[in-house]
């Protein structure tokens, strides 16, 4: 007993020590499947996040949810149940990173989604995102497509979540914009083939043609479109924003005009963007160990991401330990609050009624060029 009583104090002293405590930050991502060229860089990424801050360690663990909504709802439930998590970083597209979402605000626990997604209110109070706005990204096409006289814009997109969000935003701002928008066609990130509706396109006779899809499947309406003689402009959305879509499209996507988050071009950008500095760092890191013009914006998300997640650690820590429901609602604050936290994507300021925290530094346009990325300054 005299032993038992005398350990009693060492635990009392011991029990107020949550600081060093580990965060647990688990990932999903879609490193198989249709996405993989958003997920593989997302999941390189990783590595180069911050591993303490002051005294509290940050752990990782990863997740493939080869790109299925069903893969990342059971996963997601995994970093609940096994990994204990205090924040989940995911997923790559608007489906996936759907479902992870509902399973974290269900069981309280931010999410900070490396997709566009739109969620339901009760949702949308635990879900953040280190990807930037369609409306922000639009913007920046829609101003181009002004200057080159565009008056009438057809559209392919994908037939999930990501290709209607983008519908749904850039058809007023189309119409604001005296840009007519037609015809409309859809496709699968699985298809073969979009034969029929790049034909029903080219019918239309359009002077440009936006393309809204994610990764290498997106490369498939531009080479059809480029077999049936297509000579008009083409955009795309930054869900196209890898060289693995300029390796898949080669010739078909060449002069193809994308917006993208900044560390895409980070060495090409002027010397005052706010972003310039932190994303040349993390190219140089990033191609050192996967090699030169491997940088990714996805990878970049990730990146962000980690950082967005550090920056709101201190202020969690004061609500309670990292394991408890009090540090989780402590991140979900602090990521609700950010204000100027500059990344390679961007700078952050977020709010209860924004849950993006960009502004226009967190987007430029970009053209394919001789197989590469060149920065276009916008007026």
């Amino acid at each position: 007993m005299k032993r038992l009583s005398a350990i009693l104090p060492l635990l009392a002293i011991a029990a107020p020590l949550p600081a060093f405590a580990d965060v647990n930050v688990c990932v999903i991502v879609s490193a198989t499947g249709p996405a993989a060229s958003l997920g593989i860089p997302e999941q390189n990424t990783v590595a180069f996040l911050p591993k303490s801050v002051g005294d509290t360690a940050i752990r990782y663990v990863v997740y493939d949810d080869a790109t299925d909504p069903t893969g990342a709802t059971r996963n997601a439930r995994k970093c609940v149940e096994d990994e204990k998590a205090d924040v989940i970083i995911g997923s790559s597209t608007a489906p996936t990173s759907a479902a992870a979402a509902s399973v974290a605000a269900e069981t309280g626990i931010p999410i900070i989604a490396l997709a566009p997604v739109n969620v339901p209110a009760e949702v949308e109070k635990w879900t953040f995102r280190s990807v930037q706005k369609n409306e922000q990204m639009a913007s920046a096409l829609i101003a181009h497509m002004k200057g080159e006289g565009v008056k009438k814009l057809g559209f392919i997109g994908y037939a999930d979540a990501y290709g209607e969000d983008w519908l749904t935003t850039i058809t007023p701002m189309l119409a604001e914009a005296g840009i007519a928008l037609e015809p409309v066609e859809r496709f699968a990130r699985s298809d073969t083939s979009v034969t029929g509706q790049v034909l029903r396109l080219l019918s239309a006779q359009p002077d440009a043609v936006i393309i809204v899809g994610s990764g290498t499947p997106s490369a498939l309406p531009a080479t059809t479109l480029s077999e049936r003689g297509y000579k008009g402009t083409m955009y795309q959305t930054h869900g196209s924003a890898t060289r693995d879509f300029i390796r898949v499209g080669g010739a078909a996507v060449e002069g193809t005009f994308l917006p993208v988050g900044p560390v895409v071009v980070a060495r090409q950008l002027p010397d005052d963007h706010p972003s310039k500095e932190i994303g040349v760092a993390y190219t140089e890191q990033y191609e050192a160990a996967h090699g030169e013009g491997s940088i990714s914006a996805f990878g970049g998300m990730m990146y962000d991401a980690g950082q967005l997640v550090a920056a709101a650690i201190p202020g969690a820590l004061e609500k309670g330990a990292p394991g408890t429901p009090e540090f989780r609602a402590g991140l979900r604050d602090g990521l609700e609050n950010l204000n100027e936290v500059v990344s390679v994507n961007g700078v952050y300021s977020t709010s209860p009624d924004d849950h993006f925290g960009h502004d226009e530094r967190s987007r430029v346009l970009v053209t394919v060029e001789n197989g590469d990325f060149r920065y276009v300054p916008l007026d």
